[in-house]
């Protein structure tokens, strides 16, 4: 029988290697039974954090506890956790079944109760027909069944994900993140998923942790970190295509402006940045004609660079505003072509603002606003 799920607290967590913190002071609460991914940029110390719950780094200060239990002195088998790793860390010369059955072995559990834990797992995962084979004679997609079949078997209190799809396709990443949320749905077991790929943290977490540079920077639902980003790291990182992204400069009267646009803020910001979704930016092709057509809101005028067609959507770059390259997510029904000066209206409610120090705002009103020749 599976155990209930546990959850995994971290408290003032830090790791020090050398003079190199890998995570800053963490503070981060992962409830009973639910999928919590992981991500950030490679480097950001998403891993380490994993180990450190797992027990194979030791902290340099902070708490970590699983359920109610601190965890800091007990070893890493004895922590009721299963950890799945980007390598796989197959035992070549064993057949799927030994794979499967070692760590119960190794804990000297009874025979009949591994052949019954091993076929009960195998089934779960489809490879009942793949148990007298070994290591190199499965696919990439095999070994990775095997894998969490591996940690399946044990009946963890608390899953743990190391980037474990980084090895495989692109088609059979899309089928394993399905099987591994299905699995979870399935348990109802802890799950942690440590990933560097923010359209997988989206598409499986049901809360998403954030980080860079060792920090915590925002832990929601994947639809509040798209949504309200809380700063200007969190809004570039999460999404695909990025946030677009214009540089404003304080004025006179207390504003800022840049490109077009001039805001009134309050208070009042020496810098800021305004960002803006490519779905919240509406395209109106060059046929569009203001006298004629007034209903049409457009806050800018562009010209089209390039236009990227991807069956369900369209992604048309453009010049602007400001010197980078703005992308509007558009349906594959407008008709633009390289060179095409366009009309541009954004849609401000679902706009963001960030300060100096790249913390948010909140979402700027409707600017004044200049728009170029046509």
């Amino acid at each position: 029988m599976t155990p209930a799920p546990r959850g995994v607290t971290l408290r003032g967590v830090v790791k020090r290697f050398g003079s190199v913190t890998a995570v800053a002071d963490a503070d981060l609460e992962i409830r009973p039974g639910e999928l919590m991914a992981l991500v950030g940029p490679s480097g950001c110390g998403k891993s380490t954090l994993l180990r450190l719950i797992a027990g194979l780094e030791e902290p340099g200060g902070g708490e970590i506890l699983i359920g109610e239990r601190p965890v800091n002195d007990i070893p890493p088998g004895d922590r009721d956790v299963a950890m799945v790793f980007q390598s796989y860390a197959l035992y070549p010369h064993m057949t799927v079944a030994a794979n499967l059955g070692f760590g119960l072995r190794v804990r000297g559990t009874d025979r009949g109760e591994i052949e019954e834990r091993v076929e009960r797992t195998a089934r779960i995962l489809g490879l009942g027909d793949l148990l007298a084979r070994r290591p190199g004679q499965l696919s990439g997609g095999q070994q990775q069944r095997v894998a969490l079949g591996r940690a399946m078997v044990r009946d963890p209190g608390v899953f743990l994900f190391d980037e474990p799809l980084s090895n495989l396709d692109a088609g059979l990443r899309l089928r394993t993140r399905d099987q591994i949320a299905s699995l979870h749905q399935r348990l109802g077991t802890t799950m942690i998923f440590v990933t560097h790929d923010q359209t997988e943290a989206l598409s499986l977490g049901q809360r998403v942790a954030v980080m860079d540079r060792g920090e915590i920077l925002q832990v929601g639902t994947p639809d509040a970190v798209y949504r309200r980003p809380a700063s200007l790291f969190v809004a570039a990182f999460v999404g695909s295509p990025p946030i677009n992204r214009l540089g404003l400069s304080g004025t006179d009267d207390g504003g800022v402006a840049g490109g077009p646009f001039r805001f009134a803020t309050d208070p009042p910001l020496a810098a800021a940045t305004l960002a803006v979704r490519p779905e919240d930016l509406t395209v109106t092709p060059p046929s569009f004609r203001p006298d004629i057509t007034p209903p049409v809101r457009a806050d800018f005028t562009a010209t089209v660079l390039r236009v990227e067609a991807l069956g369900s959507e369209q992604r048309v770059h453009l010049d602007g505003p400001g010197s980078a390259t703005w992308i509007a997510r558009t349906p594959p029904s407008l008709r633009v072509d390289p060179g095409d000066p366009v009309h541009v209206s954004v849609a401000w409610e679902r706009t963001h603002l960030f300060g100096p120090d790249g913390s948010r705002v909140g979402a700027p009103p409707r600017p004044i606003h200049i728009l170029r020749d046509s």
